[in-house]
């Protein structure tokens, strides 16, 4: 198996063995960062190019776990932010693009583990600030946010390698949400709506709900990792982890987390079971279908797609 794979999957409990040498160590992530402000019109674009590069160097230069990384182990990933309202000169309203990217093993393909806006990120900075940043006490909406997304990258990396490898990132995350329920910015708060930081994190440290976690370690390790030496057994994998996820939507409908996990997933399922023999066509269809029903037009494409040889 590649490097990174086995890396991954002792991380969880085994003690490691890692380069002596420090130059080929690395952080954790290799995050693109972006910065932008296209409703704004800016007298000073380069307070935001700062602010860019101070968020680039926060995600990628700090480390956020025990463990070293080699370069190509490296967790890749991408924050945007887009400021929609400068209130003052150090205040501002925006949204978060988060999107998360976890290798396939024996190929060159990136699946998506993660693909959320955050729309709710209000924050105070101004040119010359540090990005300080405290697990345990709230100092800045700014790099609470971003650290609170960086843990729920880490879990959700964990996750697919080791059954429930991620617990300790997500209770990391929810160290942070509870450090922020006295922050006058939205997003940390249980009856500020059900799809926030707040109901995130309880989901993802629920263990009522970890059905929905283990489906994706099932559909990551026993699924796609497959795919490539054994198509078959790889979708089969693939097709439990539905399963498990149909049953966590059968125990709460309405779960968050689940909702979340089909946005990330809707478009690489569909890709995968277009291929399959018809009786796992359906099979598939059936339970997508009856967990994300707003979407259940766009399921019916792997009825209509491909061959229908499971070839």
């Amino acid at each position: 198996m590649k490097q990174y794979i086995t890396m991954r999957i002792l991380i969880t409990g085994f003690v490691l063995f890692f380069f002596i040498t420090l130059s080929l160590n690395a952080q954790e992530f290799n995050c693109s960062v972006q910065v932008s402000a296209p409703q704004i019109q800016q007298s000073n674009k380069e307070k935001f190019q700062e602010l860019r590069k101070g968020l680039y160097e926060f995600v990628n230069e700090r480390h956020w776990t025990q463990y070293s990384y080699t370069i190509d182990e490296r967790i890749e990933c991408t924050i945007a932010i887009t400021i929609t309202e400068e209130i003052s000169s150090d205040e501002f309203k925006g949204k978060l693009n988060l999107v998360l990217r976890r290798p396939v093993y024996g190929t060159s393909y990136n699946s998506v583990l993660l693909n959320y806006v955050d729309n709710d990120f209000d924050f105070q900075w101004q040119e010359g600030q540090p990005l300080d940043f405290s697990e345990n006490s709230f100092t800045s909406n700014l790099t609470s946010t971003v650290a609170f997304y960086i843990y729920i990258f880490l879990g959700f990396d964990f996750d697919s390698y080791a059954l429930l490898g991620g617990t300790p990132y997500f209770e990391k995350a929810q160290t942070i949400v509870n450090s922020a329920q006295s922050a006058r910015e939205k997003g940390w708060k249980a009856f500020e709506g059900m799809k926030n930081r707040y109901w995130l994190s309880e989901n993802l440290t629920n263990s009522s709900y970890s059905e929905v976690r283990k489906a994706m370690y099932e559909y990551h390790r026993k699924g796609l990792d497959l795919m490539q030496g054994n198509i078959e057994k790889g979708r089969q994998g693939v097709m439990n982890s539905l399963e498990m996820l149909q049953r966590a939507y059968r125990e709460k409908p309405r779960l968050y987390l689940l909702q979340f996990v089909m946005d990330a997933k809707r478009e690489e399922m569909i890709n995968i079971f277009t291929q399959a023999a018809p009786m796992d066509k359906t099979k598939a269809v059936n339970i997508l279908t009856e967990i994300d029903a707003s979407k259940a037009s766009e399921y019916q494409k792997i009825l209509t797609s491909g061959t229908g040889t499971g070839q």
